[in-house]
């Protein structure tokens, strides 16, 4: 399937500005109800314009950056909720920080996708840190 594996190429071009760290649990206290629309509709809930990159039936992705304080994130909505968990689950393996609403999703740095949880609600999901496994081969100086 062609759109899938640009979907995950996708995907993996955003996980370069996701960036690596790992969040508390203190960012539960404002968490509004998780907000819903079109791929417009939720960048402007947060302030962005967002630079459309994959335009498709199954899904819409765009790069957003709101300002240096708030970082660079990626926002992606899907046409069924299965499109979605297919993406998070094919992108997860990669790492990375997410925050996942219905039909919706946004990757960033654990900073950034804790302050968007603030506008856009939702729950947040990390992908797997396969950075233990990259001191595991012996090493030569």
């Amino acid at each position: 399937m062609r759109l899938t594996r640009s979907i995950l190429a996708a995907a993996a071009a955003a996980l370069v500005l996701a960036g690596c760290g790992s969040g508390g649990d203190d960012d539960k206290a404002a968490v509004p109800e998780t907000a819903t629309g079109s791929l417009e509709h939720l960048a402007a809930e947060v302030g962005c314009d967002p630079t459309i990159q994959i335009d498709a039936d199954e899904i819409r992705q765009a790069s957003c950056r709101k300002s240096d304080a708030d970082g660079k994130f990626i926002l992606a909505t899907f046409a069924t909720d299965r499109g979605q968990r297919e993406w998070i689950n094919g992108a997860k393996d990669y790492g990375g920080h997410y925050l996942v609403g219905r039909k919706w999703i946004a990757v960033g740095e654990t900073k950034t996708v804790t302050t968007l949880r603030t506008k856009l609600g939702g729950d947040i999901e990390e992908g797997q840190d396969h950075t233990a496994h990259t001191g595991s081969h012996s090493e030569s100086h």
